[in-house]
């Protein structure tokens, strides 16, 4: 069964945006400022990330950032959801090639997914924000949006039953494999190789073990 495409590419922005752009050039300026966000958010956190940086970086007016941002959280956010889009879309991709079919299968490439990205996408350790500031923006942020989605994706490439018990096991499969790549990336831009060989091995046992009738 084809892997169909939920990945999310045509998702609206986020609801804390505040103007959604129409015009290419609207867009473009949008992604310029996103762009500029994260390269900020690489070299000095996100805690310190102003929207006067980011405007200086963008060789924008304030202005043109309090467009489409009300506040720099609104820009972490926006940050975060294009980040979190874009691994959805690198796992997609990956599942496609390489036909999962078990659980672990197809984790093990939203793994891969997010090595590559740690790796390769500016400002990829956003995908953090809302767990370290320990306070969700909201309910809808505070799902465990890459679990559901990960459920949503096995049932469509392997068939599996989608119920609220595998919801549960992946969110902690999430879990735990965000918490050992997050460390794996904490003192090495490339990531330890062993943290990351670590969380395959632990993700790959906790779902054999917890999900073996599937």
């Amino acid at each position: 069964m084809p892997i169909g495409d939920i990945s999310g590419v045509d998702a609206p922005l986020p609801t804390r945006v505040r103007t959604e752009p129409i015009q290419q050039r609207s867009a473009d300026r949008l992604n310029r400022l996103l762009d500029s966000a994260a390269e900020i958010v690489d070299e000095i956190g996100f805690d310190r990330l102003t929207t006067a940086m980011i405007a200086e970086r963008a060789g924008a007016a304030i202005g043109t950032v309090y467009r489409y941002f009300p506040d720099r959280i609104a820009v972490l956010v926006a940050l975060r959801e294009r980040a979190v889009q874009r691994f959805r879309i690198r796992s997609m991709e990956l599942m496609r090639a390489a036909g999962p079919t078990s659980v672990w299968d197809a984790v093990d490439c939203g793994i891969t997914a997010f090595v590559e990205l740690y790796r390769s996408e500016p400002g990829f350790r956003i995908m953090h924000f809302i767990d370290r500031e320990r306070t969700p923006l909201s309910a809808e942020e505070a799902e465990p949006h890459l679990a559901k989605r990960l459920a949503d994706i096995l049932e469509e490439a392997i068939g599996i039953t989608h119920d609220a018990e595998l919801d549960f096991r992946l969110e902690i499969a999430v879990e735990m494999a965000d918490a050992i790549l997050s460390r794996a990336f904490a003192f090495d831009s490339a990531g330890d190789e062993r943290y990351i060989e670590e969380c395959r091995r632990v993700v790959r046992d906790y779902l054999s073990s917890e999900l073996a009738a599937v």
